[in-house]
């Protein structure tokens, strides 16, 4: 496998020139760039329109920026290619008929290598192939809707209060399967002290709150000088994301919990209650209406 031509495929409801705008900096590496037509829709429509574009242009690797929309476009677009899929890529390269990645595990203190002899997907940084044609001008690809995907319903779920970013919150007030599908204890403390709504992966999987709340190695890692973590084990995945916080509380119904084993403070009781009687205090101190 050698150094081949780089074709930028842009899916949505965009013109050419919409495509081009912001690949300025990868443009040496770039040798055409092709839109695809899509109205805005679920990931289904998106990996339709996708595989269709591959196959139109005959790539033989897609590569994918890695966001959790993409994760999910990228796995389907995987299956129906018959493709091998890598992802959170941070390097990529090609030895033999192989193409060899690397990938960061549990928390960067690992590094994992992989490789596919056959069709990728890979989700990763962007990348540039040395010795790439020259950026030529954009031809439009168009393809429709995809292969007869249907959008039957959206349903919208709740995400985080209004408050600073999940990553540069000095407080993080975070809910897990505890709470039993209500996170109002969790957004109302978290209001109460100007922080923000965290989340664990199980309940983002579940549909109770957002992807952008999700705490955790492939969610946001977070710093913050106080972390509340609510009705929550402490799975590894999440304590990736949070255990650099300066203090750490956790409350749970279960004393040997293992988020209890990292706090700085444990708390063994009902998570809504705690919660709700903590904001309820905060809001008494500082003189403000709940």
């Amino acid at each position: 496998m050698s150094a081949q031509r780089v074709v930028v495929i842009s899916v949505g409801p965009y013109t050419p020139d919409d495509a081009l705008a912001g690949l300025e900096t990868m443009a040496a590496g770039i040798g055409a760039v092709h839109t695809v037509r899509v109205p805005a829709g679920s990931s289904a429509q998106k990996a339709a329109a996708m595989v269709a574009a591959v196959r139109k242009v005959g790539a033989d690797t897609l590569i994918l920026a890695s966001t959790l929309i993409a994760k999910e476009v990228a796995a389907l677009a995987a299956h129906a290619l018959g493709a091998g899929l890598l992802i959170d890529v941070h390097t990529l390269h090609a030895e033999g008929e192989s193409l060899v990645a690397e990938k960061r595990e549990l928390g960067g203190t690992w590094d994992a290598t992989c490789a596919v002899t056959g069709p990728a997907v890979v989700l990763g940084k962007p990348l540039t192939t040395p010795g790439a044609q020259p950026l030529s001008e954009p031809t439009l690809l168009e393809l429709g809707e995809g292969d007869g995907v249907e959008v039957l319903e959206v349903t919208a779920h709740d995400g985080a209060a209004a408050g600073p970013a999940l990553g540069e919150a000095a407080v993080v007030v975070a809910g897990g399967r505890g709470l039993e599908g209500d996170l109002t204890p969790v957004r109302d403390l978290a209001d109460a002290l100007g922080g923000a709504v965290g989340a664990t992966r199980d309940i983002v999987e579940e549909g109770w709150i957002g992807h952008e709340t999700m705490v955790g190695q492939t969610g946001t890692m977070i710093e913050p000088r106080l972390y509340i973590g609510a009705g929550l084990s402490g799975a590894p995945h999440h304590r990736l994301g949070m255990q650099a916080a300066e203090v750490i509380v956790a409350i749970n119904t279960d004393p040997e919990a293992p988020i209890m084993e990292i706090a700085d403070l444990a708390v063994v009781g009902d998570a809504a209650d705690v919660l709700t009687e903590a904001a309820r205090l905060v809001r008494e101190r500082r003189g403000t209406a709940g």
